[in-house]
């Protein structure tokens, strides 16, 4: 096959400048081998490098539309057969211009973003020859919906994020996504697309795409093109055909909605509209006509834009995006090479980063525990997790082979003495892990650095025993390590820019966004979290109903209720982390004699969920543990007195720690809480929603945000 550059068809191919970041519109014509015609090729293009995404704002849909009128007119001049649509290397569309959309501040403004996507994306439905969508990249949100709108659709293997994110981040798919998907793939699938992945912040790769329905072919990344221009042929010339699914049934449609508002009610709680907005237009698109969906589409849109919701997870995107350069954090080129990693300990933390370092890092691993049983049950978990990623398709059988040889145990502390960063991550005492460093100084190189994955304990006391304290830093993984994407690196009070520089260096080949903290207890994201969990348990222990209390702070967006939190993170370690802050900070942290006896009896903590995707009720048994329940009487608090008696506390916490210099800003402490404690991103941040729903300025007499930094405009028209 060969390409022409058809003349005037690429009308801003040049007078890109990055400033702008507009995604231009590239057409060039292909010949289809054969003499079956000509396809033009429509090219999406930012003229920035891939780690820049295509998004599309009003001055790229304007020229979208352009591109799409002509070539629509080429078409029914019969001069082309076939319209495809690609992206620039590795992205298709990243979807709407985010920043842009926060940007917008009147209703009519946001009405007018909707109706502009619908405009473009038409013009591929309606376009009289057949369209394609060859998706070589990532295809987000409106990225998707682009590829949605065309007839058909092709995939490399290669492609790691395909979905419609818009519920999470205060919106609904909102050119055409809501309507197409459900007739594309069905309503049980379409529900999984719209609204489940976002809330699990989990795009479809490619096979999944595949397999869900939302594309119809996918090809090996080396020729990808190629292959989907000849496959896009063969559609053309009717050799190949591909179905499509009968709409689901009212009975089915109706069920599925039904099952899925029970969930919502059940997690969200009516505590933000988007799911909700999004379910309505699921349920409109089984009797809507195209047009009418599209202005349902349109008409949602605009409300969601104008919404606090959708403000503040702008606010939350900008600080997970940005967050790829850690504030105070020393140039990298102070961090020592790493080509050899020890770990001491070999328990279920320790295990998961041996498996971490080894898959991301590339290096050998050496774990470390007293007794080869130990050691056997680390290796053991190492091995039954690579199993597991290659019987899902996540992980190659040559890669598997790597990394299980790459990982190593031992009995003898001295096997460790090549290490060029030895990370402890043996139990929460404090005696053990200056125990263990001190042995470990002994042993590796004068510049090894010497690394701890405490979770609450002063990181200066434990290299305080050392000859060589600066070398020490916390590195502090949350569980499950593979899965949490934030890392707390501590500087200690003798902690060196050679070792901060080392720990930033080998979290971000982690792929793990790392934020620096002082080293005071708890550091952010445990000080936080567990004030929450200990604030709610003593309002139980003060006679709220404890079912009340679990439920009370839906509104915040954490990802399950709090008892379900606390029996993730275990009531013995909450119990431990709990008791060491009132320890440390006093008592704005209770003491808990219930959640003591809970953790002597054993007393499970939740019970199974009724059903998929609800959240794990309380078991009755622990409010025995907790006192009897006195709803009603004085002094007892009803679920908005719990909210209000841990949004003061938060308030009064995140006051101290500011003041403590635990980070270089609010700013970083919104982070910590989004990716460590999945504190909702509808709420733009802790920071934030205390400053939006007054709590700064009467508990602290002050904001804690700068003005104007996540402020949520109001419609000014």
């Amino acid at each position: 096959m060969t390409d022409t550059t058809t003349p005037g068809e690429n009308p801003a191919a040049s007078g890109t400048t990055r400033a702008e970041r507009v995604t231009r519109t590239l057409v060039r014509d292909v010949a289809l081998p054969g003499g079956t015609g000509t396809m033009a090729l429509v090219t999406l293009d930012n003229g920035l490098d891939h780690t820049k995404p295509n998004t599309l704002g009003p001055q790229g849909l304007a020229e979208l539309t352009a591109a799409l009128r002509g070539l629509q007119q080429r078409a029914a001049a019969g001069e082309l057969v076939a319209v495809g649509v690609t992206g620039k290397p590795y992205v298709l569309a990243a979807g709407a211009d985010l920043l842009g959309v926060g940007a917008v501040t009147r209703r009519e403004e946001a009405l007018e973003l909707g109706r502009a996507g619908h405009a473009a994306y038409e013009l591929l439905h309606t376009m009289g020859v057949p369209t394609f969508a060859f998706v070589n990249g990532i295809a987000l949100g409106g990225g998707l919906e682009l590829a949605l709108n065309c007839d058909y659709r092709t995939v490399s293997s290669d492609v790691g994020a395909l979905g419609l994110p818009e519920v999470g981040l205060g919106l609904v798919p909102g050119w055409g996504g809501s309507y197409v998907v459900p007739h594309l793939v069905g309503i049980e699938k379409a529900v999984d697309v719209l609204l489940t992945r976002p809330a699990a912040s989990k795009p479809f790769k490619a096979a999944e795409a595949l397999d869900a329905g939302l594309v119809d072919a996918m090809f090996d990344a080396a020729d990808f093109l190629e292959r989907s221009i000849a496959w896009a042929e063969q559609v053309v010339r009717g050799e190949v055909t591909v179905p499509r699914r009968e709409p689901d049934p009212e009975p089915v449609w109706d069920a599925v909605l039904s099952a899925t508002r029970r969930r919502l009610d059940a997690v969200v709680a009516g505590s933000r509209p988007a799911p909700y907005r999004a379910l309505e237009l699921l349920a409109g698109a089984r009797t809507w006509t195209r047009a009418e969906a599209f202005a349902a589409e349109d008409e949602a849109l605009a409300d969601l834009i104008m919404s606090d919701e959708m403000r503040a997870s702008v606010y939350a995107f900008q600080l997970v995006s940005g967050g790829k350069k850690p504030a105070g954090a020393p140039s990298p080129d102070l961090a020592r090479p790493v080509t050899r990693v020890g770990i001491v300990g070999a328990g279920l933390m320790a295990a998961q980063i041996a498996l971490l370092v080894s898959q991301r890092l590339g290096v050998p691993v050496v774990m470390r525990d007293l007794d080869t049983e130990r050691v056997e049950k680390g290796l053991g978990f190492v091995r039954s997790t690579v199993e597991k990623l290659v019987g899902r398709g996540r992980m190659t059988p040559e890669v598997a082979a790597r990394v299980t040889a790459s990982v190593h145990g031992t009995t003898q502390i001295e096997d460790l003495a090549g290490c060029d960063l030895v990370i402890e991550a043996v139990t929460e005492v404090m005696d053990l892990k200056k125990r263990v460093f001190a042995e470990l100084e002994g042993i590796v190189a004068q510049d090894a650095v010497l690394a701890t994955n405490t979770s609450a304990l002063s990181v200066t006391e434990m290299a305080s025993v050392l000859q060589h304290p600066e070398r020490v830093v916390g590195i502090h993984f949350f569980n499950p390590v593979a899965q949490m994407p934030l890392v707390e690196v501590v500087k200690a009070r003798g902690t060196s820019d050679e070792a901060l520089a080392t720990a930033f260096a080998v979290t971000k080949k982690l792929r793990k966004t790392s934020v620096l903290v002082a080293d005071r207890p708890g550091f952010v994201v445990n000080r936080l979290l567990v004030l929450v969990m200990g604030k709610v348990v003593e309002a139980v222990e003060n006679g709220t109903p404890v079912e009340v209390a679990d439920s009370a702070l839906a509104p915040l967006g954490f990802p399950m209720p709090t008892f379900e939190l606390f029996d993730l993170v275990g009531p013995a370690v909450g119990l431990h982390v709990l008791t060491s802050l009132r320890e440390e900070l006093g008592d704005r942290f209770p003491r808990s004699p219930g959640l003591e006896k809970l953790v002597a009896d054993a007393t499970r903590v939740v019970l199974d969920a009724p059903g998929p995707g609800l959240p794990k009720p309380v078991n009755p048994e622990i409010q025995e543990a907790f006192g009897p329940a006195r709803p009603g009487e004085p002094g007892v608090l009803d679920a908005h007195g719990v909210l209000d008696s841990v949004l003061t506390a938060l308030t009064v916490e995140i006051g101290h720690m500011l003041d403590e210099g635990v980070v270089a800003a609010p700013q970083q402490i919104d982070l910590c809480m989004i990716l460590g404690a999945g504190w909702g991103f509808h709420t733009g941040g802790i920071t934030p929603y205390l400053d939006r729903t007054g709590y700064s300025e009467r508990v602290l007499g002050r904001r804690l945000l700068p003005a104007g930094v996540a402020d949520v405009p109001r419609d000014a028209g």
